[in-house]
């Protein structure tokens, strides 16, 4: 039964919450399946559960209720928050992300799929940095934004597994888990922000061990629905799990990412490195552990290149890193505190996330972004279903990008036809402090 159970952790967690093999039906191909040889719920981004409450030989289900409260020390008339993927509203109860579906496994075929449907906020407040769906006809933000996951593929029991999937996945970039519920944080520093959070494509993921995984894409873009121009974008990523207390995660993406300039290049690395360094169950902390993540991208052609810019040929690149470090609390781990933050420079601003609303600011080759960010919370689980979190957030910025108390919408933070934007210019402010309360449901 134990070995049944790490089994399901390691499928259900694999990958920041996806499933990345098929169930098996021997003892011999259960010990043999990737990670299932040790409990890995301690790692950012990963899920602590150690069994999925809907479990069948066919179907595995899967259901998130995220709900916060964001607390903005602005206090932005129209309750509009700025520059985030996690919180979308200010200063009132939000349903912030429902998640809702399963895994479809046929052991004896291989045949498997992934079907996850999201409502909330962050189901129209992640994509609208993707212009692809301006590209054509039919609304793809109408047909797949309440999409997290869709997918159908086969699983070949070759190695320790050979998945070849195709549809729309959650992205790896960025450490930080699509579903707040496997985050040691809330709010995600700059370098999960400002990276993808879903690819649609091909994925084929290989696991040459049991402690290594090779996964390769062919995709449309860098978190897109679509297209930017005619060629798909290629990356990889590598997991490896030596030791229980120790992940090593390393990634890489090229493409062609900009809308109208079919030869400029992108290219971007993001690597992770998470430690366990504490293990003694029954003690009043029993247990600590540490995540590092390091980013560099660059673009390259189409009247930028990626470093010492000029004038007339500006400098595009990406550069950040972030550090949390995490302590459970008391015997039966029923708290835990984090803290940590990040920096970010992002020269072009094309991968920043843009302020809604009027006035915003551009992404055009020379402006100028740097930022940073500090937060520090408490988390109380008392049991693996559910987590209460409190949560204090700074974040800062070298030019004006955050939600002042004048709103991003109109003079009275109202959109039409009760309020007027015309002439109206958003009212922007180079930091920002949140509490953000938040309770979260995973079964």
């Amino acid at each position: 039964m134990k070995r049944f159970i790490l089994l399901l952790v390691s499928m259900s967690s694999l990958c920041f919450g996806q499933t990345d093999s098929a169930k098996t039906t021997s003892a011999e191909q259960i010990a043999s399946e990737p990670f299932a040889w040790g409990d890995f719920t301690w790692l950012q981004g990963n899920s602590r559960l150690h069994r999925q409450v809907l479990d069948s030989k066919y179907f595995t289900g899967d259901m998130t209720m995220d709900m916060n409260y964001n607390f903005n020390f602005n206090h932005p008339i129209d309750h509009t928050n700025a520059g985030s993927t996690a919180t979308f509203r200010s200063d009132e109860f939000n349903v912030s992300y429902i998640e809702v579906g399963g895994d479809f496994h046929d052991p004896e075929s291989g045949a498997r799929g992934r079907l996850m449907l999201q409502f909330g906020t962050r189901a129209t407040g992640v994509p609208r940095n993707d212009a692809t769906p301006l590209r054509g006809q039919f609304d793809l933000y109408t047909a797949l934004r309440f999409v997290t996951e869709g997918y159908v593929g086969m699983h070949l029991n070759s190695m320790h597994g050979i998945n070849i999937d195709v549809g729309i996945f959650k992205s790896y970039v960025g450490l930080m888990g699509y579903n707040n519920f496997e985050n040691w944080n809330y709010q995600n520093s700059f370098t999960s922000d400002n990276t993808p959070w879903f690819f649609t494509g091909i994925r084929i993921q290989t696991f040459p061990t049991d402690k290594l995984k090779l996964e390769y894409w062919i995709i449309n873009g860098w978190q897109t629905y679509a297209m930017f121009n005619q060629q798909p974008g290629l990356g990889f990523q590598t997991v490896y799990r030596p030791e229980e207390w120790l992940s090593i995660l390393a990634s890489a993406y090229g493409g062609w990412d900009t809308p109208n300039t079919p030869g400029r290049f992108r290219f971007h690395s993001d690597n992770s490195v998470i430690v366990r360094y504490r293990q003694a169950p029954g003690a009043s902390i029993p247990k600590a552990a540490f995540s590092f993540t390091g980013d560099i991208g660059f673009e390259n052609g189409g009247g930028v290149k990626p470093f010492n810019g000029d004038a007339t040929t500006p400098a595009q690149n990406f550069l950040s890193w972030m550090f949390y470090h995490r302590l459970w609390l008391g015997e039966q781990e029923h708290f835990a505190w984090t803290f940590g933050g990040g920096m970010l420079h992002n020269p072009g601003r094309y991968l920043a996330l843009l302020p809604t609303g009027a006035g915003v600011l551009t992404q055009n080759p020379g402006d100028q972004f740097d930022a940073w960010d500090f937060s520090t919370g408490i988390q109380y689980m008392p049991g693996e279903h559910v987590t209460w979190g409190l949560e204090f957030v700074h974040r800062q910025a070298s030019v004006p990008y955050f939600a002042g108390h004048g709103g991003l919408t109109s003079p009275n933070g109202w959109n039409p036809p009760i309020g007027d934007p015309t002439g109206f210019v958003a009212d922007l402010v180079t930091s920002e402090n949140r509490i953000i309360g938040s309770i979260i449901v995973r079964f």
